[in-house]
C-alpha cells in the first residue's frame, strides 16, 4: 500500500476538525467518478450536495470522508467542506518547506506550458502538478491538498474568467516563480475595459509571489511593459522570452522538421539549439517560457532540454492522428480543446507553414466570451486563413457566420449553425491526403467534432 498522504489526525489538525473514525488516505478526490482506492473524499456543496454521494465514494474505494454532515464512513467532521479543502491545501504547502513552486497563467497556452514544465520537474526529482486543467478556486487548493510531503518541485496552473479570481489562488500557492504566457482578448466580455482588464487580472499572479521570486514574461506581448512594472512592484526578478531585442531568452530560429522542430535561442548571450516534438509555431516562445521557468525552479539545463525534447503534443492541443478512409488516409490535427483570436491565428500560421501533399482543410466552431466585438474577431480570421493557404473552410456556430460571410466562395466548404449538423458534411468532404485541423471553444463542441472525425478510422496503420 502506498505511504499515507494524510492520516485522519493530520487532516483534523490541518482543518480544525474532529476525527470520527480513524483512517489514512493516499489521495484526495471531490468526484465519485474519479475516486481511487484509498482516497479522502471531499463532498462539496454546490448545485448538488456532495454528501449525497458519500456511499458511492466509499463503494468506489474512498478510505474516509471530510464531511460537514453525519456520514456512514470514517470521517473528519468540519463546518464547511470547501473551507476545509482550502485549509488542507495550505497545510500541504506548509509541511513541504523544501518545495520550489511555480505557477502559470496566460490567455493562451497555460495548460501545455504547465504540462511541459511538469515534464522537466519529474525528470529532476520528486514533483507534483495540476491534473487536467484544475486551475480555479477548487482546482488549485485540491492540487495543493494532493501534494506529498516529500515533493521537491511543483507547478500549478492558475486560470480566471473575472477580475479578483487569481489573487487568492496565487496566495494559496505562494510560488517561487510565475509565468504569464501571453495576454490577449480572452474572456473580454467579463471586462468593461476589454484586454486591459485581462492584463490586470493576469498580473494578479504576482500577489502571492515569494520574496525575490522570478516572473517569466512574454517580451513580444503588447502588455509586457505593464506586466513588468507590476511584477517589479512586488520585488520580482523579471526574466523575459520572445523575439524582442533584450529578451532574457531571445528566439532566433524555429525550423519545422517532419514531426518536430529545432529551436534556436540566445539565452543571456549564449547561443543554444534544442529539439522539440512540437510543430506549432507558438512552441518557439512557449519552449523558452518553459526553459526559464525550469531554471527558476532549480532544474539543470540539460534536464530541461531533455524534457522539452520528449514532450509530445497533448490531445486537443495539436495532437495528430492518421485516419484511414476509402482510397487512402488523411491527417487529423486536433486543436479542439479551446480557442480565442490569439490561439486561432497561431494554429493557422502553423498549418500554413506545414508541407502538405493534399489540401489544407479547417473546421472551426465558435470562439466564446468575446463580448460585443465577437463578430469582428470572427470575421478577421479570414486574413490569416488566406495567409495560411487554407483550401477549404468548414464552420459551425452563430458567431462563425461572420467569418463565413467574409470568406471568398472558393474557400467555403460548409456552414451550420450547430456543430452536430456540420459533422456529416465535413466527413463526406474529406479526401485522401488532406490535413484537417479542428479548432474551437469548449462550449461550441469542437471536441465532439474532432472525436467524430477520429471515429472514421477504418483501422490502425501498420
Amino acid at each position: 500500500m502506498p505511504d499515507a498522504l494524510w492520516t485522519a489526525e493530520e487532516i483534523a489538525q490541518a482543518v480544525g476538525g474532529q476525527v470520527a473514525g480513524d483512517f489514512a488516505a493516499t489521495g484526495v478526490s471531490i468526484d465519485t467518478r474519479s475516486v481511487e482506492h484509498g482516497d479522502l473524499f471531499v463532498p462539496l456543496v454546490g448545485a448538488r450536495d456532495g454528501h449525497d454521494f458519500v456511499a458511492q465514494a466509499v463503494a468506489n474505494g474512498a478510505a474516509g470522508v471530510l464531511a460537514a454532515k453525519a456520514v456512514d464512513a470514517p470521517a473528519v467532521m468540519v463546518a464547511d467542506t470547501f473551507k476545509a479543502l482550502e485549509a488542507l491545501g495550505v497545510a500541504a504547502r506548509e509541511r513541504a518547506p523544501q518545495c520550489k513552486r511555480g505557477a502559470v497563467t496566460g490567455s493562451v497556452g497555460k495548460t501545455s506550458v504547465t504540462r511541459a514544465i511538469e515534464a522537466g520537474l519529474r525528470l529532476a526529482g520528486q514533483a507534483h502538478a495540476s491534473v487536467k486543467s484544475y486551475n480555479n478556486h477548487i482546482g488549485v487548493p485540491l492540487t495543493l491538498a494532493r501534494m506529498p510531503r516529500d515533493t521537491e518541485r511543483a507547478v500549478f496552473e492558475v486560470g480566471m474568467n473575472h477580475a479578483d479570481e487569481i489573487v487568492p489562488l496565487s496566495g494559496f500557492v505562494q510560488p517561487h516563480a510565475v509565468a504569464i504566457t501571453t495576454v490577449g482578448p480572452v474572456h473580454i466580455e467579463n471586462f468593461p475595459d476589454g484586454e486591459a482588464g485581462v492584463a490586470r487580472a493576469k498580473a494578479e499572479i504576482f500577489a502571492g509571489l515569494r520574496p525575490d521570486g522570478v516572473a517569466v514574461l512574454n517580451a513580444d506581448n503588447r502588455w509586457f511593459d505593464y506586466l513588468k512594472g507590476e511584477a517589479e512592484k512586488v520585488g520580482a526578478r523579471v526574466w523575459s522570452f520572445g523575439e524582442a531585442a533584450g529578451a532574457t531568452a531571445r528566439l532566433t530560429g524555429f525550423k519545422v522538421e517532419d514531426a518536430g522542430a529545432t529551436v534556436s535561442v540566445d539565452l543571456r548571450g549564449e547561443p543554444i539549439t534544442f529539439s522539440l516534438l512540437q510543430t506549432g509555431v507558438h512552441w518557439g516562445p512557449n519552449s523558452l517560457c518553459v526553459l526559464l521557468m525550469l531554471e527558476a525552479l532549480d532544474v539543470p539545463r540539460e534536464t530541461a532540454l531533455a524534457a522539452l525534447a520528449a514532450f509530445a503534443p497533448i490531445e486537443g492541443r495539436g495532437a495528430e492522428k492518421t485516419i484511414r478512409i476509402p482510397g487512402g488516409v488523411f491527417t487529423l490535427v486536433d486543436e479542439s480543446y479551446n480557442a480565442n483570436p490569439v490561439s486561432m491565428q497561431a494554429a493557422l500560421k502553423t498549418l500554413g507553414a506545414r508541407k502538405v501533399t493534399g489540401r489544407r482543410v479547417i473546421a472551426l466552431t465558435d470562439m466564446l466570451e468575446l463580448g460585443e466585438d465577437s463578430e469582428r474577431f470572427h470575421a478577421e480570421l479570414a486574413e490569416p486563413i488566406a495567409s495560411a493557404n487554407v483550401d477549404v473552410v468548414f464552420l459551425a456556430g452563430v458567431h462563425m457566420k461572420s467569418l463565413w460571410e467574409a470568406l471568398p466562395p472558393t474557400r467555403r466548404g460548409g456552414y451550420a449553425e450547430v456543430t452536430e449538423k456540420l459533422t456529416s458534411v465535413l466527413a463526406g468532404a474529406i479526401q485522401p491526403g488532406d490535413v484537417v485541423m479542428v479548432k474551437g471553444s469548449n462550449g461550441s463542441k469542437a471536441g465532439a467534432l474532432a472525436a467524430a472525425l477520429a471515429t472514421l478510422d477504418l483501422g490502425e496503420q501498420g
